[in-house]
């Protein structure tokens, strides 16, 4: 950041998978100075064929690979007064190691991840250093023409700070405005309660609007809601609401035959037909998913305090079968029954 603290220097995203290049593509067609950080493949896609982004509201942008800044080698972020950090839970802690290693001491990050305490590991790793935790509530996809589309709602949240105010006006021009929250906790597992969502999806084999038009699918999704519910209560946390409905009003919704369903939640739940789980896309590429840092967070937060979780170890248990292949895509009642029988 400069000097005179109004013009903001570069912003690098560390993690140029599908919500790290949606975000920097955002960014760079708001204007910003971006520098997208990630693995050969996607710096490979992008040098042949520019960066492409668009929405659910039909917008959409066409970047030429010479706009786009990209880099596989982490002191890329040596100028960034920025860094979004969007790489899988799992690589958290190697990812801070070349935050410590290559970007400036004065840098602000924001975690923008899924699960709960990827901030701590980065502070950790970062003494004295200004890292805040961040939440992205949409989804984006990859889509078969090379996209990169967001097919869900919602605002960016990050935890609330005034190191953010000479971002704010990038972010604003990027059409992805950061509502800055001070209750970031319950804001992580308000988001985590909707993510418990990937697995069932991710199982499913399905887009996300064809699996929640089934009621055996969104009766897992309650199940699995409901269980961590009761968790949370035992622990003392309070989620907070992070989507236009509150989670105790979502379970009653989620159980409701499909054509009430339909009738009472298309106008609050917006779901572009192309939306998938970005841990569909794992499963698909063969890599490891994040079920641990989801559903895997219920469980490990149950043992803290002396409760069980069966449904949320259940679906834990058959995502990791299908990152070893040992499994296939479960019909909604087939799901259903697996869960109900664990919990």
């Amino acid at each position: 950041m400069t000097a005179d603290n109004k013009t903001p220097s570069t912003i690098a995203i560390f993690g140029a998978g599908s919500i790290g290049a949606f975000v920097g593509g955002a960014l760079i067609a708001g204007g910003a100075d971006v520098v997208l950080i990630g693995r050969a493949r996607v710096g490979e896609r992008i040098a042949r064929h520019g960066l492409a982004i668009s929405d659910m509201d039909g917008r959409r942008f066409q970047l030429p690979a010479e706009r786009v800044r990209y880099s596989e080698d982490p002191a890329a972020l040596a100028g960034a007064g920025l860094v979004l950090v969007t790489v899988k839970s799992a690589d958290t802690a190697a990812a801070a190691q070349a935050l410590a290693a290559h970007a400036a001491d004065d840098a602000v990050v924001i975690s923008l991840q899924n699960g709960i305490g990827n901030a701590d590991v980065l502070r950790r790793a970062l003494p004295g250093r200004q890292v805040l935790a961040g939440m992205v509530p949409f989804n984006v996809v990859q889509t078969g023409d090379g996209r990169f589309h967001r097919g869900t709602e919602g605002s960016l949240m990050v935890e609330a700070s005034p190191a953010l105010a000479p971002w704010l006006a990038a972010f604003e021009a990027a059409g992805l405005p950061l509502l800055q929250r001070a209750d970031f906790v319950s804001v992580q597992w308000g988001k985590l309660l909707l993510n418990l969502n990937n697995g069932i999806n991710a199982l499913s084999g399905l887009p996300l609007k064809a699996q929640l038009s089934q009621r055996s699918y969104r009766r897992c999704l309650a199940l699995l809601m409901d269980e961590a519910l009761g968790v949370l209560r035992a622990a003392g946390i309070a989620p907070a609401q992070v989507a236009k409905v509150a989670p105790d009003r979502l379970l009653k919704l989620l159980r409701l035959p499909d054509w009430l369903y339909k009738r009472l939640a298309s106008a609050s739940l917006r779901i572009d037909p192309e939306a998938r789980s970005s841990m569909w896309e794992d499963l698909q590429a063969g890599r490891r998913t994040e079920i641990d840092y989801l559903s895997g967070a219920v469980v490990a937060l149950a043992g803290s305090v002396g409760r069980d979780a069966p449904a949320s170890r259940k679906i834990v248990e058959l995502v990791h079968a299908m990152e070893q292949g040992n499994g296939q895509a479960m019909a909604g009642p087939k799901l259903l029954a697996a869960l109900s029988k664990s919990a």
